[in-house]
């Protein structure tokens, strides 16, 4: 029976995820069908199934959607659109560089998903204004959230996991991964000019018309905007402060949605409207069906088995668990996925003996930048893609994965020569 159901989990996680990259039925409905349909077989109960979802980053994106929702209703994101076209001149490559760059930035001091629920509106806003397709911009910022969120502690979960398993710190992460990200972030606005620089062109009069722009006009309501810059004020420093205050993201998140509705005087079925519901359903279902996976041992059989075969090697090691976390991460959740490989890692430290800051290094830049992979490989990635579908801009897992697998298994390849000369040459 164990086996059978080993083979059924996987069985069900494969077919939901054609279903997922085929588009044949929309990804959230997908997730959910296999979620349930292992709680229908019997394989989860109801309520082992809801331990495994992950409610911290469900309820950061929920209050994080509803502070945008509320916010957007100012006029802030068209304010700082304008402001954006002015200062890159209305050149879209500019545009894309100046806002790809702000992207990583954020998203070190933050985290990648709340920047990207900040940023994604002031991007479809610049397109528009710019008469340009929204994609390419989109895209970048993407990348760079997830880039951008592997340099520091707090940018994505697993370097928040790995810190605290190995006692390292927010320096501790800056100082060893910063030097590599940077580099990554320099390769992928080359990578974006060759692919984009060259065919993102606007005329004379429609870069004119976007400049003349006043950035104060697109203000529609200051008292609303006053209001909402408190708060996310607030909210920043409640991240940056994290530790200290020690509050989960969700906690900090839904309190500062729960401060805005009421100094703002919003209806709170109202602002309920502008949260991405497809997304948060979409997130239900995948961490129960990865949940599955982790129950079954099935995370941890093929983690194990990869950390066996590298013997006492610390260069196999380190290489063996960078490239299998980013591609694995590229495919599923990397929270499961990364607690599964904190205990095998600290149990080759024991029985070898050999250096884990490599190891844990590798872990943290496969799993973080392995999530540019595919369009679910990271929570930035489903909420980009959300929000663009609810702006009138779907696309695909096709278009976003031609575009960023490349730049993901060129990202690692950095990474692996910044592993070996750098720690264990």
């Amino acid at each position: 029976m164990g086996q059978l159901q080993v083979i059924a989990v996987i069985v069900i996680f494969l077919a939901a995820y054609g279903l997922i990259i085929s588009e044949k039925i929309h990804r959230a409905l997908a997730a959910l069908c296999g979620a349930l349909l292992l709680i229908v077989l019997g394989i989860f109960g109801q309520q082992e199934a809801v331990a495994h979802i992950d409610f911290n980053t469900l309820g950061l994106l929920l209050g994080m959607m509803l502070v945008v929702g509320i916010t957007s209703r100012s006029g802030l994101f068209e304010y700082l659109a304008a402001w954006a076209v002015r200062i890159a001149r209305g050149e879209p490559f500019m545009l894309l560089l100046l806002l790809s760059m702000t992207t990583a930035l954020v998203s070190a001091l933050l985290d990648n998903v709340t920047t990207i629920l900040l940023l994604v509106p002031i991007t479809i806003s610049v397109a528009e204004d710019l008469e340009l397709p929204p994609y390419p911009f989109l895209f970048s910022e993407i990348i760079a959230s997830n880039i951008g969120g592997a340099a520091t502690l707090i940018g994505d979960p697993p370097n928040i996991m790995i810190g605290s398993a190995a006692g390292l710190t927010f320096m501790n992460f800056l100082q060893n991964l910063g030097p590599v990200i940077l580099a990554i972030i320099l390769v992928a606005v080359l990578y974006f000019w060759l692919l984009w620089g060259r065919r993102m062109r606007v005329n004379r009069e429609q870069r004119l018309k976007a400049m003349k722009l006043a950035p104060e006009e697109q203000i529609e309501n200051w008292r609303l905007l006053r209001q909402s810059l408190m708060v996310l004020g607030l909210i920043v420093l409640a991240f940056l402060l994290q530790r200290v205050l020690h509050l989960e993201a969700a906690t900090i998140a839904l309190g500062g949605a729960a401060l805005l509705l009421v100094v703002t005087h919003t209806d709170p079925e109202e602002a309920l409207l502008s949260v991405e519901w497809p997304t948060i359903l979409f997130f239900l279902g995948l961490f129960v069906m990865v949940g599955a996976l982790e129950r079954v041992g099935a995370i941890a059989a093929l983690a194990g088995t990869t950390l066996r075969i590298t013997g006492n090697s610390p260069v196999l090691a380190t290489a063996t668990i960078l490239w299998f976390s980013a591609l694995a991460s590229s495919f599923l959740d990397n929270i499961p996925f990364t607690a599964a490989m904190i205990p095998l890692i600290k149990d080759v430290g024991t029985m070898t003996g050999m250096p884990l800051q490599p190891l844990w290094w590798a872990l943290a830049l496969g799993a973080c930048l392995g999530g540019n992979g595919t369009l679910i490989g990271a929570s930035a990635n489903i909420t980009a893609a959300g929000i663009a579908e609810r702006n009138g801009y779907p696309f695909t897992f096709t278009e976003y994965t031609r575009v960023a697998f490349p730049l993901m298994l060129l990202s690692i390849l950095i990474s692996h020569a910044y592993l070996y000369f750098g720690w264990l040459r």
